[in-house]
């Protein structure tokens, strides 16, 4: 192929590089120039235009994309008619896209002049949907080329969809006194979404207590009454896994299974349990699977949809790209879609593990002083509770076992931070990370010394919040000056999760880049009480 400004009066079966605009017309690029051609040229005084000249052994574009696309294996995929050198690759069913890297790859570097462009691999696509391109770049190409590309790609699949079966499946749900039977309820909504795509259908569900032999008879009773010939367990546990022989993979490897993986390096979802009871397989869902958002929960079930098995291996390869979590500086764009403000939640996160140390070495606890005849711990939990948070979290440490005796009969979750010694960072994080906390809209940090804050302050605030579509950080402040509670947004997990040493949220707020919203709460907003005489001031009783 030779390409470049050719004369009119040669240049008939010549190939044209441009578009060539005429009174009467155009002439499109790619169009074979005839004799009529170069007189409608001639008049229009054009005398020579840019062209290309094919030389024995070339093959046009759509030629080329033709003979290509004819060498995809056509199963659950639709390839459309070639036009400007390019075929199309669409899928057919609903399933899951694999790629082969290493066959695209070689395929793309055999010649310049051929592209193969397709989505990532394994992503689950839709009927219809297009998962693939073949461009070929100029006019013309080489058959040579076109030849040594096609047996690439015959020789091994590029790509391919993988149709979704449909599953018969069980869902266990382990309970515990602070999991609300609304979550519940919302995780298997949003499970049934999730499984629609493959028609899959939930038969049955089971709530049992979170410990191991309790899980092992739910097991047991699933596989009994399972039903179809490709059932599938799927095990929500009302708390975090915090150990490869923790509740589920216990509960599997007692009920005759074996856990083929615990855990996974891909976030949100390294909490994922992978086993198999004979050929039955059985997820252990992390926390964040109870959000419809992706994580590693749907890479590990759709594969198994799709008729794969993955394995120890097949998970742990999973790093490099294994980072979902929205970030401040790589926002989502469904971040800037409007949601009814009702449907907003916030989860709170009270901070009671900290050492105390301004009431003496010795001296009484703050958090255990009486107000109203209430320890502080519980009074400021009351009101947190009060303000009817989607979650609450009280992270415990000091002396967190006569922390966590306050607040006993509260419906609230306790998690205990060994590190709080290092500063309020580890703390953070460790509420955050409490299960199901990271699928709130918002998380709310309150302080659980501060006994002026009442249940409408935080209903203020967490109105403001909602208002702002959950998208700005929302600050209490006392004539202007910055105090707390505060409410940041999901778009700040990842960076609260990275805080070390006694940092707490300031850090974050100034750092975030977001909007933020001061609330007015009065004194309120400022008043802790660190000191015995700080307790005794504000009407406190120093209790033990």
């Amino acid at each position: 192929m030779k390409y470049g400004s050719i004369d009119v009066e040669n240049a008939e079966g010549a190939i044209l590089g441009h578009s060539v605009a005429l009174s009467e017309g155009r002439l499109s690029k790619g169009h074979m120039l005839s004799a009529g051609d170069l007189e409608r040229l001639r008049a229009a005084n054009i005398g020579s235009v840019l062209a290309v000249r094919l030389q024995p052994g070339d093959l046009r574009e759509d030629d080329a994309a033709r003979h290509l696309a004819t060498a995809i294996a056509p199963d659950h995929l639709r390839v459309t008619e070639a036009t400007t050198g390019r075929v199309n690759v669409h899928a057919s069913v609903n399933g899951l896209f694999v790629a082969d890297k290493d066959v695209v790859d070689r395929f793309n570097r055999i010649d310049p002049a051929i592209t193969l462009a397709c989505l990532a691999d394994h992503v689950p696509v839709r009927t219809g949907e297009m998962v693939a391109t073949i461009k070929i770049i100029p006019l013309a190409v080489s058959a040579t080329a076109v030849a040594a590309a096609r047996q690439e790609i015959e020789a091994a699949r590029p790509f391919e969809v993988k149709p979704f079966s449909p599953r018969e499946v069980i869902l266990i749900a382990t309970t515990l006194p602070s999991l609300k039977p609304s979550v519940m309820d919302k995780t298997r909504r949003v499970l049934a979404e999730r499984l629609s795509l493959s028609q899959s259908r939930i038969v049955s569900e089971i709530r049992t207590p979170h410990r191991p032999d309790d899980v092992k008879e739910a097991i047991a009773k699933a596989l009994q009454a399972k039903q179809g010939d490709a059932p599938m367990l799927l095990i929500f546990g009302a708390s975090a896994m915090a150990d490869f022989d923790d509740v589920i993979p216990a509960a599997i490897r007692a009920a005759g299974g074996r856990v083929e993986h615990a855990g996974m390096p891909v976030d949100p979802g390294n909490l994922l349990v992978l086993g198999w009871i004979g050929d039955v397989p059985v997820i252990g869902a992390p926390g964040c699977a109870r959000s419809p958002k992706e994580n590693g929960f749907d890479w590990i079930l759709n594969r198994i949809l799709a008729g794969e098995t993955p394995t120890s291996r097949d998970i742990t390869g999973m790093g490099v790209g294994g980072l979902l979590m929205e970030i401040p500086t790589r926002p989502q764009p469904r971040e800037n879609a409007q949601h009814d403000p009702a449907e907003i939640d916030i989860g709170i996160v009270l901070l009671a593990a900290g050492r105390a140390s301004r009431m003496g070495a010795d001296g009484p606890h703050k958090l255990l002083a009486e107000f109203a005849g209430r320890p502080l711990v519980r009074r400021v939990a009351e009101t947190a509770l009060a303000a009817r948070p989607a979650q609450l979290v009280t992270v415990t440490g000091h002396r967190a076992a006569e922390i966590e005796a306050a607040l006993n009969g509260l419906a609230l979750q306790t998690v205990h931070n060994p590190a709080f010694a290092g500063g309020m960072a580890s703390s953070l994080v460790a509420g955050l990370a409490a299960e199901g906390m990271m699928e709130h809209d918002g998380l709310m940090v309150l302080l659980a010394d501060m006994p002026g804050v009442t249940a409408d302050d935080l209903t203020t605030l967490a109105e403001a919040f909602r208002a702002a579509q959950g998208q700005a950080i929302v600050r209490a402040v006392s004539n202007g000056k910055r105090g707390n509670p505060v409410i940041l947004p999901r778009a700040t997990y990842s960076a609260i999760l990275k805080l070390q040493g006694d940092i707490g949220a300031r850090h974050i707020i100034e750092t975030s880049g977001l909007a933020v919203i001061d609330i007015e709460i009065g004194a309120a907003a400022h008043l802790d009480v660190d000191t015995p005489e700080a307790v005794i001031a504000a009407g406190g009783i120093l209790k033990g």
